[in-house]
């Protein structure tokens, strides 16, 4: 076999020729777009998992801040409760204190506002607590002769009216004071029971 000769098919595959050189140009183009769009989509990826990873944040935390505003807000409701609980039962004992010591202060207000529409009025009843007839009767004769009434006053007492509280009646109208009204008022313009 001394006369074989190799099948090179006509070519020098040490030196590339132009057609070498256009499938090489044309690899190096497929791998640049390949990885041009390989980086995309890995952007496009990273960029679609944050976005989803800051929402699930953001919807985590916007839970959590309303669980803390709803619970500063009943932290806050309960203390003002308490403040306005606290303030009526201070009120209730003050007030007591002093019908206890004054009780006819408070029967001389009412008296003082009554005697405003009683012009012509020929008798003016008044009820009391029965302890306190004879210091109401000489003050509403006093609140009587300053405000220039001269119809006949009565007073009476009676055992359920408490201290501090008065009914006033004559014959088309009357007033009334009572601590326990004036409580429940109170506490239902403050909302409390």
């Amino acid at each position: 076999m001394s006369g074989a000769s190799h099948f090179l098919f006509d070519r020098d595959f040490r030196s590339p020729t132009s057609g070498d050189a256009k499938r090489l140009a044309a690899l190096h183009e497929a791998e640049a777009e390949g990885y041009r769009r390989g980086l995309e989509d890995g952007r496009r990826d990273a960029e679609a998992q944050i976005a989803a990873r800051l929402a699930d944040a953001l919807a985590r935390l916007s839970a959590a801040s309303g669980q803390l505003l709803a619970a500063a807000d009943a932290d806050r409701a309960a203390m003002q409760a308490e403040g306005l609980a606290f303030a009526m039962a201070l009120g209730r004992k003050l007030a007591g204190e002093a019908l206890a010591r004054q009780p006819l202060a408070a029967i001389g207000e009412v008296a003082r506002e009554a005697f405003q529409h009683l012009r012509g009025v020929p008798h003016l009843v008044v009820r009391v607590n029965e302890g306190l007839v004879d210091e109401v009767e000489g003050l509403m004769k006093g609140l009587a002769r300053e405000r220039g009434y001269e119809g006949r006053i009565v007073v009476m007492g009676e055992p359920d009216i408490p201290a501090g509280d008065a009914r006033l009646e004559w014959a088309d109208g009357g007033m009334a004071r009572e601590l326990s009204r004036l409580h429940a008022e109170a506490a239902k313009a403050a909302g409390t029971p």
